[in-house]
């Protein structure tokens, strides 16, 4: 779920293991989509998905940011928890 989500950071890393460049080996890589192991990439997931929530009408709880509410006109009540 946290792989291809764009970062607000610059991040580097060295060049994985099996993907290094013959010539190139003190290069390194800069990020430009999460991986797993990045602690940003739960914060990154979260607030694409915040976005995307708000932006299809759902209200964000006020004491719980993972919960997420959308009433119809109808009356009938959506509650999604993340």
């Amino acid at each position: 779920a946290f792989l291809h989500v764009d970062l607000e950071e610059t991040i580097f890393m060295a060049q994985p293991e099996g993907f290094v460049e013959y010539g190139k080996e003190n290069l390194v890589c800069q990020l430009r989509k999460s991986l797993y192991d990045l602690k940003q990439s739960p914060r990154q997931w979260y607030k694409r998905f915040d976005y995307f929530m708000l932006k299809i009408n759902f209200r964000r709880c006020l004491y719980d940011c993972c919960v997420y509410c959308h009433v119809f006109q109808d009356g009938m009540i959506i509650l999604l928890l993340l």
